[in-house]
């Protein structure tokens, strides 16, 4: 069956579909079965970029203290911060939760450098750190054609260092499956102090893929997505490769 006949209004399935090539899930179309549009198969690359947001509208003024400051919020207190400029660095990292069907659980990330394999288990590998977004961003791969080994897979996007940036991020991860068309997946919430966001949930139910979108942002690292998902795993404190 062809993929189109999905985004029809009376389909078994309906999403917000951007263009003939993208989907977009939303909260209001926040599921799409890949095993229904015989795209399944392959591998599927999933990607992270992101852009710093421009700064916020309004006015730049200077307050009675010298500092530079938008005219909105010349009656707010101000925050010190230490000498530097002010766009922060934000590192954003991809990573994917796996388990798989036999119960072997386990996480594929940049920190700790436990980048995976596609070959061998867990087909889940990482291609890529971007420290700086951009367009070409960080990628992971995920082998498709061993899908019967695949219980669930939860992508996840975190912090590795720096200040909680989320909300001055233009931040989306795209999945490009074996065929059909991408499915995009924008992190546009406003949440300040969030360090990591669960972003889409990947679910062999009886056979057929599924891919879910969560985006639920979180205060603390991967032990609290694990937590909220029920992983299991034990967390300690891990390090990137210096590049």
């Amino acid at each position: 069956m062809a993929w189109w006949r999905f985004l029809r209004p009376d389909g078994a399935e309906q999403f917000d579909v951007t263009n003939v090539h993208t989907v977009e899930l939303t909260k209001r179309h926040p599921e799409i079965n890949l095993s229904r549009q015989g795209a399944a198969v392959g591998n599927m690359r999933v990607n992270l970029s992101w852009q710093m947001r421009p700064s916020d509208s309004g006015d730049w003024v200077t307050d009675r203290g010298g500092f530079l400051r938008r005219q909105v919020d010349v009656f707010k207190p101000r925050i010190v911060q230490a000498a530097g400029p002010a766009m922060v660095n934000v590192d954003l990292d991809l990573a994917c939760l796996y388990e798989l069907a036999d119960g072997t659980k386990g996480v594929v990330q940049p920190l700790g450098n436990f980048l995976g394999d596609l070959d061998a288990a867990p087909y889940i590998q990482m291609s890529g750190d971007d420290r700086f977004g951009g367009s070409s961003g960080e990628t992971l791969y995920i082998n498709f054609d061993k899908r019967e080994e695949f219980k669930r897979l939860l992508v996840f996007v975190y912090i590795y260092d720096g200040t909680p940036a989320f909300d001055r991020t233009h931040a989306k991860v795209e999945i490009f499956p074996g065929s059909g068309p991408r499915i995009e997946i924008p992190l546009t919430e406003r949440e300040p102090q969030a360090r990591s966001c669960a972003v889409v949930l990947i679910e062999n139910r009886k056979g057929e893929m599924y891919v879910r979108r969560e985006v639920r942002y979180v205060y603390g690292f991967q032990a609290e997505i694990d937590r909220l998902y029920g992983w299991g795993l034990q967390w300690g404190r891990g390090y990137k490769t210096k590049v």
